[in-house]
């Protein structure tokens, strides 16, 4: 009786151990599947983080940034002008006829008083001809008249003839004169036209246009329209010709030194000196206009080159304020007024500001941005506060 509650026992124990093991198996298998679906999602919730932003960054709009740096070209302005040669001027003719011969071509140098060209002229030639047989026979009148009022103003010494045939005699003789004076005025000026069928240079210089050829009509103007025959341009000094703002006109002064810049000569400087200037603000433009002049002894400069000419220290009425440049191609157009976009935290936001030299290129900023903050350049139109954006390169504002 008690083996068999003995192994009675014993079975109750196996089959309790076996239904124990049972179930840690089965929290095993619980456990293995909930750290598997746990896996899987902390696996989803990471993809859909990156897949997030990846979309946010493929989303955000690309800038070129520039950090903003304190003005230190606050006191050079930089503007366009346009070269002309400092003396420059058209060639007409003074006669009319045909071109005979011309002598010189563009390029050619001539020195003043060298002859250009040739003009035939027949009718005033033919004009003088008989000009110059007309005074002579008003000389021999006026000899003829000298004669006669010689007699008659001996005669009349002797009563044998009247007051009135000796005055009409002396009157006779006076208008003869007169004439051959008018005669002589005429073969004078016939002397001078014909004496400009050779068209001579009046300064030294480069002849920069021809216009005509041989055989050519040659008009001097009374007659007909007048053609301009060369064009005679002296290099050796150059005028440039500058319009300043009105904002900067009282920084722009007499004898203040300027250097030009051009794009075939990059890195390159030519100095100048402000020579004039035109005392009077062009209302169509609001700019005064200022006159550089260069020493061009090189020929380094051409007349009618385009250059940027930068008024170094210009005077300055007061002391300014801190302020900031900036490129001009960074400032957006808004109802309320200018503004700048600036980074920050990833976003944009826009900016307000205050404006105070127009330096072309650049701008002078008094308000709205702090130093070494990120500005937008070339921003989209469409550049709203908030915009995401991302940063593809920085340029440091110190080194402009």
């Amino acid at each position: 009786m008690n083996q068999t509650e003995s192994n009675s026992d014993k079975n109750q124990h196996r089959k309790s151990g076996a239904t124990h093991s049972m179930k840690i198996a089965a929290m095993c298998g619980i456990l293995l599947l909930l750290a598997g679906v746990a896996f899987g999602m902390l696996q989803r919730s990471a993809q859909s983080r990156t897949l997030t932003s990846e979309t946010e960054q493929n989303a955000a709009m690309p800038v070129h940034v520039l950090l903003a740096a304190p003005d230190g070209k606050a006191q050079e302005i930089s503007l366009p002008g346009n070269t002309q040669a400092f003396n420059d001027t058209p060639i007409y003719a003074r006669t009319n006829g045909y071109l005979k011969r011309w002598y010189v071509d563009i390029g050619t140098r001539v020195k003043s008083g060298q002859l250009l060209a040739e003009i035939e002229t027949p009718e005033v030639d033919r004009e003088l001809e008989q000009s110059r047989a007309d005074l002579k026979t008003a000389k021999v009148k006026a000899e003829m008249a000298q004669i006669t009022a010689t007699r008659w103003q001996s005669m009349l010494q002797k009563n044998a003839v009247s007051h009135q045939d000796t005055d009409q005699a002396v009157s006779d003789l006076n208008a003869s004169r007169a004439t051959v004076e008018s005669m002589q005025a005429n073969v004078h000026r016939l002397e001078q036209l014909q004496a400009f069928e050779k068209v001579y240079a009046p300064f030294s210089g480069v002849i920069t246009v021809r216009n005509v050829d041989v055989g050519a009509l040659v008009a001097s103007g009374p007659t007909g329209e007048p053609k301009e025959l060369f064009h005679l341009a002296a290099a050796d000094r150059i005028r440039v010709y500058v319009s300043v703002p009105e904002a900067q006109v009282n920084s722009i002064q007499p004898n203040t030194q300027v250097y030009l810049t051009l794009d075939e000569f990059p890195g390159q400087h030519i100095a100048g000196t402000i020579t004039r200037n035109a005392h009077a603000i062009d209302p169509a433009s609001r700019t005064l206009n200022v006159e550089v002049d260069v020493n061009n002894a090189d020929k380094k400069l051409r007349p009618g080159s385009y250059v940027i000419a930068h008024f170094v220290n210009p005077k300055q009425e007061a002391p300014r304020q801190a302020s900031l440049l900036i490129p001009a191609n960074a400032l957006l157009f808004r109802s309320e007024g200018p503004a700048i976009g600036v980074v920050r935290d990833g976003k944009a936001v826009l900016r307000p500001v205050t404006i105070g030299h127009d330096f072309g290129s650049t701008l002078e900023i008094v308000q709205g941005i702090a130093p070494n903050e990120q500005v937008i350049l070339h921003p989209s139109d469409s550049l709203t506060t908030g915009t995401a954006v991302k940063v593809v390169s920085v340029e440091d504002g110190r080194t402009k």
